[in-house]
């Protein structure tokens, strides 16, 4: 399990779709994720700490964690398949330990109301993290061969092919402020 922290959440200029970007922690990688609009705003309402008059969904759903006597201790990012990611939302509650499956943009949208870590499987990691390169500023896409810490080498037709979802994303990217803190795109 790797740390991760929220970069930003930017949108599409080819089809306006949200994706939130999860860093490493201590690196420079980067973990795009496909979101809807809702769970977009649901973060960056949050992050930008404004105030709404009345509770969004996931408020709501922080409220009823919190009734119920329980604490949110963590999410994860657990799985990609078919290049959809998975997470569960850790929970516990008088010493019992709970896992509750939920989509990444939930699971997120909780996490920054709980104050609680991101995590991303290595697998997850390997598969579907990018890195910049530190010259060029352009994506380094690196396959499961090359996560190993080692230099990467070049991407290979399956990889770009497991990678589709993010592709046109990536190409749309004003890499010139990638590294900046920002909620919109």
């Amino acid at each position: 399990m790797q740390e991760m922290t929220i970069d930003s959440i930017r949108v599409s200029l080819m089809n306006y779709q949200r994706v939130v970007i999860l860093k490493h922690k201590d690196s420079d990688r980067y973990l795009p994720i496909w979101i809807g609009p809702a769970e977009a705003d649901a973060i960056a309402v949050k992050l930008q700490e404004i105030s709404v008059p009345r509770p969004l969904t996931h408020d709501l759903l922080q409220s009823f964690v919190d009734t119920l006597g329980a604490q949110i201790t963590h999410i994860l990012v657990y799985d990609l398949k078919d290049d959809t990611f998975f997470a569960k939302i850790g929970l516990s509650k008088g010493g019992k330990k709970f896992d509750i499956d939920s989509r990444p943009s939930d699971a997120i949208a909780l996490a920054v109301r709980a104050q609680v870590p991101i995590y991303a499987e290595d697998s997850v990691m390997e598969v579907a993290s990018i890195q910049l390169d530190s010259e060029t500023g352009k994506p380094i896409i690196l396959g499961e061969s090359e996560y190993d810490g080692e230099q990467p080498s070049k991407v290979n037709e399956e990889e770009l092919r497991r990678l589709s979802a993010f592709t046109d994303f990536i190409d749309t990217l004003d890499l010139e402020d990638f590294g900046k803190t920002s909620s919109s795109g």
